[in-house]
């Protein structure tokens, strides 16, 4: 996905916020989206899922469409964005957790 946004964001060695830089040092970080989906609630779920395994995330939705509880259409996509530097291993892990999904579980016997 190529839209990007940017934010000032100071993250330490492990990825995580440097709460000790929040004031000192400002650097920029670029953030990709990485996944897309209906309403916001399935992007939280999917940040989170990125934030257990370090990665930092965010969930999003377009303004508009949180403040008259859209769930569908342009305006009920949630977006999940990561810093770009961790593009890769979100992505990587995201097609790990699809493919271990098997519809054949959920068929009615």
């Amino acid at each position: 996905m190529s839209e990007t946004t940017s934010s000032p964001l100071p993250l330490g060695e492990s990825g995580r916020l440097d709460k000790d830089a929040m004031h000192s040092n400002n650097e920029e970080v670029r953030w990709e989206i990485v996944f897309r989906t209906s309403g916001l609630l399935s992007a939280q779920i999917t940040a989170g899922r990125l934030q257990a395994v370090g990665i930092p995330a965010r969930a999003w939705q377009e303004a508009a469409g949180q403040a008259f509880g859209l769930t569908v259409g342009l305006l009920g996509t949630g977006n999940v964005s990561v810093p770009e530097e961790y593009v890769d291993q979100a992505l990587e892990l995201l097609e790990s957790d699809a493919s271990e999904f098997d519809m054949d579980d959920f068929e009615e016997e």
